[in-house]
């Protein structure tokens, strides 16, 4: 599946990525899925839902990593850095785990009651 996986990545983020890099992040990505499926669900029971969130989940991981991309602004004189689409880290791995919650585990909160 991490071939798999691989191949939706390096189509989406078109060539300058290390493979070495992608492949140890899509490797991460089918793990992190793997461990949250609920019993008796394999990635292939999922259709093509697993590939497509591993690899947002890979695509999210690297847009965590660029640093100073978005930066539209920077300043010295008191330091000011203007960030574009800054509020956006972090949503395409929630989309991700949005389309596999039918596959997934129940990690949320549950309120059971208390006694007395």
């Amino acid at each position: 599946m991490t071939e798999e996986v691989l191949e939706l990545v390096q189509a989406l983020r078109g060539p300058g990525t290390d493979e070495t890099v992608l492949r140890t992040l899509c490797g991460s990505a089918c793990g992190a899925l793997d461990r949250r499926l609920r019993d008796g669900v394999r990635p292939e029971d999922c259709g093509g839902l697993y590939p497509v969130a591993a690899a947002w989940l890979v695509m999210d991981w690297l847009s965590q990593c660029q640093g100073m991309d978005g930066i539209t602004a920077l300043s010295a004189g008191d330091i000011s850095v203007r960030r574009e689409g800054g509020g956006q880290v972090g949503r395409l791995s929630e989309r991700a785990m949005e389309l596999m919650a039918p596959f997934l585990e129940d990690d949320g909160f549950v309120f059971r009651g208390v006694s007395g």
